[in-house]
């Protein structure tokens, strides 16, 4: 797996989710226009909020994408952060505003109901149209999970690619969703009592709530020069710990620069042996092999340390 794939891997993803949710997001507003349902126009706000969150999240890895120039040596990765979390802002502002503001309105004033048989069919046919998108977002994070030799749901909490993050966080949302909607629909269609399709749009707007901080908290952490997880620490470390023009890692620094892009830093003690032109061989042989080994590594700094110095 190289840095395209995963970069491609990343766009597919949004693209499916966002088609999904955009086809999605028009026939829950049909569906909650016809039959009046609070919780069915929640559900339009919620695909409403993950279709643009989608058109951002493409603008962030195409923004993302962008070489490296003199202004920023260190490229736009950046970018792509930034972007997420305004995505993240939106989920939070437009839907999660939404589907709580008009759940209460419901609770509290009441709403008619004329129409649950497209309710349900909406329904149905989203959830599986979320669970193609779903689907996807799983394969890719799966294949992650296996290349660096850890659980999935462990990769998903400390991974850098943010797209993937939240196509699987909201699409678990949604998948979520759909199901509270279709209780709150046939708890109304049972008791009479709207009250239930209330509870169950402002139930949406708090998850929307949820994912939304979430994902706010962690593409801000990434646009703090978070580390690598400690499980590709760990890997990059082992990798150069068996070279042979290695002594001793004096010190291993990693920044994320982007998604799936890493910026490392290490002093090194190389073999007492390794002096002048062969320090530099051995040094370019490193990082060549780093870069091999790891194509999520954008840069390479390496500070030659001789024990002496490490020791005063």
């Amino acid at each position: 797996m190289n840095d395209k794939a995963d970069g491609g891997d990343s766009l597919l993803t949004v693209v499916v989710a966002g088609g999904a949710n955009l086809a999605i997001a028009v026939a829950k507003l049909v569906a909650g226009l016809l039959g009046g349902s609070a919780s069915m126009l929640s559900e339009a706000a919620h695909s409403a909020a993950d279709t643009v969150t989608e058109v951002l999240l493409f603008t962030a890895i195409k923004r993302g994408e962008k070489p490296a120039d003199r202004g920023h040596p260190l490229g736009y990765g950046n970018a792509a952060f930034l972007w997420a979390l305004i995505a993240a802002c939106f989920t939070l502002v437009v839907g999660a505003g939404f589907s709580i503001t008009h759940g209460f309105h419901t609770v509290f004033d009441g709403e008619e109901l004329s129409d649950f048989t497209l309710s349900y069919i909406v329904l149905g046919v989203s959830f599986v149209l979320e669970g193609v998108s779903m689907f996807q977002g799983l394969r890719q994070l799966r294949k992650s999970a296996t290349r660096w030799e850890t659980r999935p749901f462990a990769l998903l909490k400390r991974t850098s690619d943010t797209m993937l993050k939240a196509v699987v966080l909201e699409d678990s949302a949604a998948l979520a969703g759909i199901v509270i909607a279709g209780l709150g629909l046939g708890m109304t269609q049972l008791t009479g009592n709207t009250v239930w399709d209330g509870v169950g749009s402002v139930l949406i707007g708090l998850l929307l709530l949820f994912v939304a901080i979430t994902l706010i908290r962690a593409n801000a952490s990434l646009l703090l020069n978070r580390s690598a997880s400690p499980v590709v620490e760990r890997r990059i470390r082992e990798h150069l710990e068996v070279l042979p023009e290695v002594e001793r890692i004096v010190e291993l620094l990693t920044v994320l620069i982007g998604p799936n892009r890493i910026l490392v830093a290490a002093r090194i003690d190389f073999v007492d042996e390794a002096t002048g032109a062969a320090l530099e061989a051995a040094s370019a042989r490193v990082e060549r092999t780093l870069r091999g080994e790891f194509p999520e590594i954008r840069e390479v700094f390496l500070d030659p340390t001789s024990s002496a110095e490490d020791r005063i």
